[in-house]
C-alpha cells in the first residue's frame, strides 16, 4: 500500500471510503481497511475533521459506526496519554503475568517465526512502515504469550518502524494485548490467524485449542532473543529565520495539520526535539514520511532542537507530546471535547461519546 503525502490525496482517500465494505471486512488482512493512520497519527488530518468529510457525503453515525468507533479507540488512547503521561510505557492496571525473557525474540526480526502469515508481513515491514491491525495483535500475542517477553522492548521497535507510529496507541494496544491495561490477555491460535489471514497452515506452536495456549512452553524458535539499536539519524536543518512582530505557529510530528491557522500570517517551525527522541526513536523512513508531509505546510522551517532554547512563545495545538511547551495552548481536536473525567475502559468512554455524535 502507498500512502502519498500531498494533502489532496488524502482527502481523495477519505472521500474514496466504503464505511460499509470497512465494517464487513476490516478484520480480514486484505480487508477495506482504510489506511488513513499515518495521516492521523501525524495529525496530518483529525478525527473531527474526517468525521466532518462524512457528514458531507451524508455519512452519520449510523452509517459508520464501526469506522467512527474505530477513530474513537484512537481518541481514547490519546485521552489516556493526556492523563497518566508516561505512565502509559509502564504497565498501567497489573503486572503481565508469565515474563520469562526481555528483549525480543531473533525469529521476529529475522521474520522467520514460522507462521506464514506473520512471517509474510515481516519481512516487508521496514520497507512498507506498516502492518494491519490484526497482524500487530498476533504479533503482541506470540511475543508476549508464547514468547514470554515483556511488552515495552517489542512496542519500542514496532513503534520505530511504524510510519503511523502513535506512542500512545502503540503502547496501549500493546498492554491491551500483554493484559497490563486489560481485563485478560490477548491469545491468538493458528486457527484464527488461518481465518482472516487467507492462509491456511497447521502444525505450528499455535495449532491448539484456546485452552491450551496459556500453559505452552516457550517454542523453539521464540527463544533466543535479539538486542535491537533504534538510532534516531537527525534531519539536516538551517538556522531558523524568524521575522519580529508576528506570531511563530509551532508544530510537531504528531501535529502537522496544514489547515492549522493557515491563513494567517506568521513564522512556521516544526520542532523536532532531541530529548524525545533519545527516548523515543522512529526510523529514518518514518522521519522522511514525516518531513515529506511538513512540505504541505507554506513557509515551514525545521528545527531540531529543544523548544525551550527558542525563548519564545509560540503559538501550538495542544499534544501530549508538547505538554511541556511555554506559549498559547490551542485545543485538541476531539470529538469528546465535552465529556469529563477519566474512563476505566474504551467500551465506557465509548457508550458516551456515541450519544453526543447521535
Amino acid at each position: 500500500m502507498e500512502f502519498p503525502c500531498n494533502l489532496a490525496a488524502v482527502l481523495q482517500r477519505i472521500d474514496a471510503l466504503d464505511t460499509a465494505h470497512y465494517a464487513r471486512s476490516r478484520n480480514f488482512i486484505d480487508g477495506g481497511v482504510s489506511y488513513l493512520s499515518p495521516y492521523l497519527s501525524r495529525g496530518f488530518i483529525t478525527v473531527p475533521q474526517v468525521v466532518e468529510r462524512l457528514k458531507g457525503r451524508g455519512i452519520g453515525i449510523e452509517q459508520a459506526e464501526k469506522f467512527i468507533q474505530e477513530l474513537a479507540w484512537r481518541e481514547f488512547y490519546t485521552r489516556t496519554w493526556f492523563q497518566k503521561g508516561d505512565q502509559i510505557f509502564e504497565d498501567i492496571r497489573q503486572a503481565q503475568v508469565g515474563v520469562q525473557n526481555q528483549g525480543i525474540p531473533e525469529a521476529i526480526l529475522l521474520a522467520n517465526t514460522g507462521i506464514q502469515a506473520i512471517d509474510s508481513h515481516l519481512a516487508h515491514f521496514r520497507e512498507t512502515g506498516y502492518l494491519h491491525n490484526h497482524i500487530r495483535m498476533y504479533l503482541a500475542a506470540i511475543i508476549c504469550h508464547a514468547g514470554k517477553y515483556h511488552w515495552r522492548e517489542p512496542a519500542d521497535w514496532l513503534y520505530y518502524h511504524l510510519l503511523d507510529g502513535d506512542l500512545a496507541s502503540n503502547a496501549l494496544s500493546w498492554q491491551w494485548c500483554a493484559g497490563t491495561f486489560s481485563n485478560k490477555p490477548y491469545f491468538a491460535n493458528q486457527e484464527n490467524i488461518n481465518t482472516y489471514s487467507g492462509i491456511v497452515q497447521h502444525g505450528t506452536f499455535l495449532d491448539v485449542g484456546y485452552e491450551d495456549l496459556p500453559t505452552l512452553s516457550v517454542p523453539d524458535v521464540l527463544k533466543k532473543s535479539a538486542e535491537i539499536n533504534l538510532n534516531f539519524i537527525p534531519p539536516p536543518t538551517k538556522p531558523l529565520e524568524l521575522k519580529a512582530h508576528i506570531p511563530t505557529f509551532i508544530y510537531t510530528h504528531y501535529t502537522l495539520d496544514p489547515s492549522f491557522h493557515a491563513h494567517e500570517e506568521g513564522n512556521r517551525v516544526l520542532v523536532l526535539e532531541p530529548s524525545h527522541f533519545n527516548k523515543h526513536a522512529i526510523s529514518q523512513k518514518t522521519l522522511e514520511f514525516i518531513l515529506s508531509l511538513a512540505e504541505n505546510i507554506p513557509g515551514l522551517q525545521v528545527y531540531y532542537g529543544e523548544y525551550a532554547d527558542l525563548s519564545l512563545q509560540g503559538v501550538f495545538r495542544d499534544h501530549p507530546v508538547n505538554a511541556h511547551f511555554k506559549g498559547i495552548r490551542e485545543e485538541y481536536p476531539s470529538l469528546a471535547q465535552n465529556l469529563k473525567g477519566e474512563f476505566t475502559s474504551f467500551f465506557s468512554f465509548w457508550n458516551q461519546l456515541r450519544k453526543q455524535l447521535v
